[in-house]
């Protein structure tokens, strides 16, 4: 309509628009159709435009402008000039994986925005489908999915991120802590517990199982400065995971390497539409970065004070 209005016929409207005069005619055909009104009086030669197809020429810049408001947007997300990520984590990797990754992808790309909220999962996983996150560090243990179940895993796509060595913290006067070394599972078994998340839970009694025993669990929280605080208080022993073990040491609590050795495994979870885009994918590459880097945390390794026979500090 603007281009009839600014050419004064079809055929002057079609070589602005770059189409053939019978299209132009065609789509102002199918247009009165659809609006129920004429919109142009042809006059001989040329055609002036009504009152109703003045009424859309005047809206034609509106549109238009909208439409390259759009295009400039997508392209900016599409460029990583701007965009949104919304990542969901569970705690330990909070404390860790996660403000690393953060910084890198605010720093590379400062016009992303990124939100973070904490879940474990597999309420994560129940966000990430439900569309209230577009990014989930989550993690499984060996024999079970990440998704524990309860989501249908073809929904998603993982990437494996890291293994997380799973350590036994107790408290610094227990006979085992003075000996120092790995620490067999079966000479826990009449020791008091202490059981963190579900899905923590179930790992410590399958593994306890394993071992022959059903663990005495007299206490359970999902928070790790908790669980060492208890344990540091003589109340139980825990299984503690390496990231904590690393970031948020209580130095009143020894933590020894188990027997037999488990690991949990860190994943990034995402579905295939997202992994598509810019910035959820250069979220998820910060992520893979952080977890391979080097820097991330100190190598693990547990010694004793010479001078500590007493106090038996140990440090990471």
């Amino acid at each position: 309509m603007r281009a009839i209005a600014d050419q004064g016929s079809f055929t002057g409207a079609a070589a602005a628009l770059g189409y053939s005069q019978p299209a132009v005619s065609q789509m102002v055909r199918r247009l009165e159709q659809r609006m129920g009104t004429p919109l142009v009086d042809r006059v001989g030669r040329s055609v002036r435009l009504t009152e109703a197809g003045l009424a859309l020429a005047r809206h034609a810049s509106t549109v238009l402008g909208a439409l390259d408001a759009a295009e400039e947007e997508v392209a900016a997300i599409a460029g990583l000039r701007a965009g949104r990520v919304r990542l969901a984590a569970f705690p330990s990797a909070s404390a860790t994986l996660v403000p690393k990754a953060l910084a890198l992808v605010r720093d590379r790309f400062p016009g992303v925005s990124m939100t973070f909220a904490e879940a474990e999962p597999p309420e994560s996983l129940a966000a990430l489908r439900a569309g209230d996150c577009d990014l989930a560090v989550a993690f499984t243990y060996p024999g079970t999915d990440v998704a524990r179940g309860e989501e249908d895993l073809d929904l998603f796509v993982t990437r494996h991120l890291l293994d997380d060595e799973v350590l036994i913290a107790l408290p610094p006067g227990h006979p085992l802590a003075l000996a120092g070394g790995p620490v067999d599972l079966t000479q826990l078994a009449t020791d008091a517990w202490i059981a963190g998340c579900p899905r923590c839970r179930g790992h410590l009694l399958e593994m306890c199982d394993r071992a022959g025993f059903v663990p005495r669990v007299s206490f359970e929280t999902e928070d790790y400065v908790a669980v060492q605080g208890l344990v540091a208080s003589g109340l139980g022993v825990a299984l503690i995971p390496d990231l904590i073990a690393r970031t948020a040491f209580n130095p009143d609590v020894a933590v020894r390497p188990v027997t037999p050795a488990s690991r949990r495994a860190i994943v990034a979870v995402t579905t295939p539409d997202l992994q598509r885009v810019p910035a959820v994918a250069a979220a998820l590459d910060a992520l893979v970065e952080v977890a391979h880097s080097p820097d991330l945390l100190p190598t693990f390794g547990l010694r004793r004070d010479a001078d500590a026979d007493a106090a038996l500090d140990y440090h990471l």
